[in-house]
C-alpha cells in the first residue's frame, strides 16, 4: 500500500527543516555536541605539571559540597493529575443521614444505597446515561414514609453538583434532550444558569413504583433545582 502524504503537510515540513538548517548556519555559536572530557588511562602516573594543568583548566573542581546531599529533607513531589471536576456533601438532619458524592468528568460508575429501591435505580440510570459517577449513601426515617429522604437526597446532590460546577467556565450551560420510551416521549431543557427554576409537566399513570410514591418525583426536582441553580424544564 502506497502513503500518501498531503502536500501542505510537506510544504510545512520542509519549511520547518529549512528554517533549522539555516539557523545552525547562522549561528555557529549553537553548540552540536557535548564538550569532551579528558579520560586519562588507570595505569599511567601523573606528573606534577601535569596535575597543575589539569587544575588551571577545570573551571570547578570536582567536591563533596557539589554533590547533591541528603540532608533529610522529602524528595520533592510531583502534581499529582486532576481527579476531575468532583462534589461532596454530607447533609445530616433529624429525619435523616445523606452522603453524596459526584464526579462529573468519571465514567458512570454508580453505587446508590438509600433504602428505597426505585431512587437507586433511578439514580444509577442518572449516572449510566450521563456518563459522570454517583455515589450516594442516605438513611431516614422511611419508617414513616420517603419523603424525607427523597428530599434530601436530592438536596444534597444539587449542591454536590453545585461545587463540581465550580466557575462553570468552559461548559456548555444548556442541555435538551428527548426520550422515547415505548408510549412515553420525555422532553428536557435545562440552563445551568444559577437561577433556580423547575417547570413540571409529567401525567404518572400509577401512584407508586413499587414502594416508591410518584408524587415524590416533582418534589425530588424541585429540591435538586433549588440548591444546584438550575433552570428545568420536563415535558411529556
Amino acid at each position: 500500500m502506497e502513503l500518501s502524504i498531503p502536500p501542505r503537510l510537506l510544504s510545512i515540513y520542509s519549511t520547518s527543516t529549512a528554517a533549522a538548517t539555516a539557523l545552525l548556519k547562522t549561528n555557529p555559536r549553537i553548540p552540536l555536541r557535548f564538550p569532551s572530557i579528558p579520560f586519562l588511562p588507570l595505569q599511567h602516573s601523573l606528573s606534577p605539571f601535569t596535575l597543575k594543568q589539569m587544575n588551571n583548566n577545570s573551571h570547578s573542581p570536582l567536591c563533596c559540597s557539589s554533590l547533591p546531599q541528603n540532608n533529610g529533607s522529602p524528595p520533592p513531589t510531583l502534581p499529582s493529575a486532576n481527579p476531575g471536576r468532583i462534589g461532596e456533601v454530607e447533609r445530616v438532619t433529624k429525619e435523616t443521614n445523606v452522603w453524596v458524592k459526584i464526579n462529573l468528568d468519571g465514567t458512570g460508575v454508580a453505587n446508590s444505597s438509600t433504602s428505597i429501591p426505585f431512587l437507586d435505580h433511578m439514580l444509577d440510570q442518572l449516572a449510566s446515561h450521563g456518563l459522570f459517577d454517583v455515589h450516594v449513601k442516605a438513611t431516614g426515617d422511611i419508617h414513616i414514609d420517603d419523603h424525607h429522604t427523597n428530599e434530601d437526597v436530592a438536596l444534597a446532590l444539587g449542591t454536590a453538583l453545585l461545587q463540581a460546577l465550580g466557575d462553570r467556565k468552559g461548559i456548555n450551560r444548556f442541555g435538551d434532550f428527548s426520550a422515547p420510551l415505548d408510549e412515553a416521549l420525555i422532553h428536557v431543557s435545562l440552563d445551568l444558569s444559577g437561577r433556580p427554576h423547575l417547570s413540571y409537566d409529567l401525567n404518572i399513570p400509577t401512584a407508586r413504583v413499587g414502594t416508591y410514591d410518584t408524587q415524590l418525583v416533582e418534589h425530588f426536582f424541585q429540591s435538586l433545582v433549588n440548591t444546584s441553580g438550575m433552570t428545568l424544564h420536563i415535558r411529556q
